[in-house]
């Protein structure tokens, strides 16, 4: 073993052991000896001597490196040289006496060798070396070893340079097509006579050398004449090795991807059909099988639903009468077995279910009336579409539970299903009464299910059944047209074993509050869909998530149906809800789990049609016990241990969000208006509740709850809300951040927009502190730029600018400017036109300037 030869050992040695030092001085040595005019010689001189497989793929590596690289500047001699003794190699053919021994090497030399050849191709096919493939061609009478070797070349060829599945140069793409022309011109006929004479000589006693053959000529089949393939010799080998049982799967396979590639190859549309029709393709149907997972099935499934897509494709593209009748009849023919293969094989990612499916139903739009096959291939389609939605047993623990697996599965099920509810929709439009009436037998169907699969098939039932709906227009929804009363009967009555199961449970509620304009006009169901949400099926769901969801969607389900939820609003209240409410008018509860309840409550009992007297009952039944609560803990506040503290605050933050949530049901009119009384309900509440900014004057969450309930006010009580406001402005002014300082600036925006010049008084009062405040902030911001303007503290003051700027359009365009010139404010005038003047000539965002310049500087 010379220096070489252990350099190239020692470069490709992966050992823990091996000194770093002593590996990058045979890497350089290496590099080095790749720079050496003679380095085409020393290869090939070593490819012929030397068996060590690391020194056999550096040898070929180099070539191939070296030829890229140089070709150019190579010697006519050395090109000769190199040419000879790489094809000598790969036709185990003697080099100066020797026989060389890579072709008994393991496959990445042999690929590696091919490579190499594949290079001179590029450079020297067809104008220098014109014959390479010609003198190939004999050699394969020595055997499955050439054979082997010759198909290594032209896959190498596919992938190096002319298969568009990689991304190519302009240059690789024109040499693609020199060597193709010239290919066609000169060989590819002897090529495929080749591969026709070796698969029918080698089928029985060399499977594998074949099977290696057919894969290549399937590569070929795309860009050669069709006609070499196409013919009473080749067409009936590849079918009776498709179907002849004693033969290897894997070369029976083999033959059904070329006879896919035939199908798939481009030509003129009439030709293709009637290529396709001669193809009798029914004879490979009766391979699809139970046995799903075999490679046969598998190659054949891909070649049937090849075939349909190129069917279809001729069928849109042909107008006349007769390629039309044609192409329907194959695909008559062929959909039952594509359908089967849908449901029950592994598909090829190139292929897509949907965008076939939906090209074919396109078809049937113009078919009227749809004829008996057509009606059965639409409830074929609709059972694809069920078996395609639905989860997979194996995830469903994690779904249920929601962990990291349940939520990655969810979220690919989301998305996988949106095209799929897309072609249902379609489906529906197509033949409504059959998409209806399977939905409905799917429904009865899951209800019936085993108890192992109970959970995904009712799932997917429901999951149906919610598609339908949203595909549905308000109209056919109101008059329950075809079978929907019988659905919406089932769906609010039935109890599933598996109702326990989250999926299971909040597709239910999704799916009954999807036909809420159904119930709207068939009153009848009021009670079934209560029942639906108040006992375990909802609201008292075991599980948390289900539970939430379920009080989000009723507080939906009420603002619908609201009024026609008059005669039920005591059994909600007394009875469904009772316990739900108990945990809130009670201590010690930290959770916004009730907010939807009680906005649901808010807006039951909120409406006029309510007698005041019971209105009255039923809003102090709420707010009493709730704020009794707030004074109790505010009364108590000094004397809460540091574990109590953070209980104490949630349970405060959580009683402001329900009351918040309980008042958006009452309006303005009804609590100042028509019912004062309940409007000094709430006055007496909002006065509470301000006392939680004298008690944890600091507290920002609180801040913030209180100050979204005084907006809540402000549209509730309007301008009674004013003897409340200084009290609470000053209250929220003292401590307020800039992140706060924004929220405050929104209420006085509302303010302003609500009442205009009644808040002049308020508003002169609070200004002066309020600029004060802001540009002792924004002096911070700098000129905000570089990388110190993007930190928090930094993207607060811009947020708190900006709405600054909004702020001080609103006073002037609600007659409020006079507010400037008061005494105490005008001192802060000069500062405000400086900021909005330096602000809509240097602010980084164009849209800013613009906005400032047309606001204040144009006005």
């Amino acid at each position: 073993m010379d220096d070489v030869e252990k350099a190239i050992l020692i470069s490709f040695d992966e050992s823990v052991t091996l000194d770093s030092g002593l590996k990058s001085q045979a890497v350089n040595f290496c590099q080095r000896i790749k720079e050496t005019p003679s380095i085409c010689s020393l290869c090939i001189e070593k490819l012929c001597f030397c068996k060590l497989v690391q020194v056999q793929f550096w040898c070929l590596q180099t070539l191939r490196d070296v030829i890229s690289v140089k070709y150019g500047s190579m010697s006519l001699e050395e090109k000769n040289f190199i040419r000879k003794s790489v094809f000598s190699m790969a036709c185990l053919e003697r080099i100066d006496g020797k026989l060389c021994a890579v072709l008994e090497s393991p496959t990445f030399i042999k690929n590696k060798l091919a490579q190499v050849l594949v290079i001179l191709v590029y450079f020297e096919y067809p104008l220098i070396w014109s014959s390479v493939f010609v003198d190939f061609l004999p050699h394969l009478s020595k055997g499955a070893v050439l054979i082997d070797m010759f198909s290594r070349l032209l896959n190498a060829l596919d992938d190096e340079l002319i298969s568009l599945d990689y991304p190519r140069t302009p240059e690789e793409v024109a040499v693609a097509g020199r060597v193709k022309d010239a290919m066609r011109q000169q060989c590819v006929a002897q090529i495929v006579r080749a591969w026709y004479d070796i698969v029918s000589m080698y089928r029985s006693s060399d499977p594998e050398v074949c099977t290696t053959v057919l894969d290549c000529m399937r590569r070929y089949i795309s860009w050669i004449d069709i006609g070499l393939i196409v013919n009473d010799a080749f067409i009936p080998l590849l079918f009776e090795l498709i179907l002849l049982d004693g033969l290897s799967e894997q070369l029976r396979g083999a033959a059904a991807g070329c006879v896919l590639a035939v199908v798939s190859k481009r030509m003129d549309a009439q030709s293709k059909l009637t290529l396709l029709k001669s193809l009798q393709i029914s004879r490979v149907f009766g391979l699809i099988s139970d046995d799903n997972d075999s490679e046969l099935v598998l190659k054949v499934a891909a070649l049937i639903t090849g075939y349909a897509v190129e069917v279809l494709e001729c069928s849109k593209r042909l107008n006349s009468e007769d390629a039309k009748v044609v192409s329907m009849e194959l695909l008559d023919e062929v959909l039952p077995t594509v359908f089967y293969v849908m449901q029950n094989c592994e598909m090829d990612a190139a292929f897509s279910i949907v965008q076939f499916l939906s090209g074919y139903v396109a078809t049937m739009k113009t078919l009227s009336p749809l004829q008996e096959k057509q009606m059965l291939h639409i409830s074929q389609i609709l059972e694809v579409i069920r078996t395609q939605i639905r989860y997979d047993p194996m995830y469903r623990n994690n779904l249920d539970i929601l962990d990291k697996i349940g939520m990655e599965e969810e979220d690919r099920m989301v998305e996988f299903r949106k095209d799929l509810f897309v072609l249902l929709r379609n489906v529906g439009r197509v033949a409504p009464e059959v998409t209806q009436i399977f939905i409905t037998n799917s429904f009865a169907s899951a209800i019936a299910s085993s108890s192992d699969r109970n959970v995904e098939e009712v799932e997917a039932a429901l999951s149906l059944l919610y598609a339908l709906g949203e595909s549905m227009t308000d109209e056919a929804m109101r008059a329950g047209t075809g079978l929907l009363s019988e659905l919406v009967t089932n769906l609010l009555s039935t109890r599933f074993p598996c109702h326990s199961n989250r999926i299971v449970a909040l597709v239910y509620l999704e799916t009954i509050t999807r036909y809420m304009k159904f119930v709207q006009e068939n009153t009848q169901y009021i009670p079934l869909v209560l029942a639906a949400f108040h006992d375990e099926r909802g609201i008292h769901h075991p599980n948390i998530n289900v539970s939430r969801r379920a009080s989000y969607l009723f507080m939906r389900v009420v603002k619908l149906l609201k009024s026609k939820l008059l005669l039920f609003i005591e059994m909600i209240l007394q009875q469904s809800l009772q316990d739900v409410v108990a945990r809130f008018t009670s201590m010690n509860f930290a959770s916004e789990d009730g907010a939807h309840i009680f906005e649901a409550i808010g807006l039951l009992i909120g409406m006029e049609d309510v007698p005041l007297e019971k209105q009255s009952d039923y809003l102090s039944s709420l707010l009493t016990p709730l704020c009794q609560q707030v004074e109790a803990m505010l009364m108590n506040a000094k004397i809460l241990t540091p574990e109590e503290y953070p209980l104490k605050i949630a349970n405060i933050q959580q009683i402001i969000v329900a009351i918040n949530a309980l008042s958006k049901g009452f309006s303005e009119r009804l609590a100042t208006a028509s019912r004062p009384a309940i409007g000094h309900m709430f006055k007496q509440t909002l006065d509470v509740l301000l006392q939680i900014l004298v008690v944890f004057p600091k507290v920002e969450p609180l801040r913030t709850k209180v100050l979204s309930f005084i907006h809540r006010m402000v549209d509730t009580l309007g301008a009674s809300v004013f003897p409340y406001l200084p009290k609470a402005l000053e209250q929220l002014l003292a401590e307020s951040e800039p992140k706060e300082m924004v929220g405050f600036l929104l209420l006085l925006n509302q303010l302003i927009c609500k009442f205009s010049t009644l808040v002049h008084d308020i508003l002169e009062e609070v200004f002066p502190a309020i600029a004060g405040r802001i540009f002792s902030a924004i002096r911070r911001i700098a000129d905000s730029s570089g990388p110190e303007a993007n930190t928090e503290e930094i993207r607060e003051l811009l947020e708190l600018q900006k709405t600054l700027y909004t702020f001080l359009h609103v006073i002037t365009t609600h007659d409020l400017s006079s507010v400037f010139l008061s005494p105490k404010s005008l001192g802060y005038l000069t500062s405000i036109m400086q900021l909005l003047l330096h602000t809509s000539c240097h602010h980084k965002d164009i849209n800013t300037r613009k906005r400032l310049v047309y606001r204040y500087l144009l006005d």
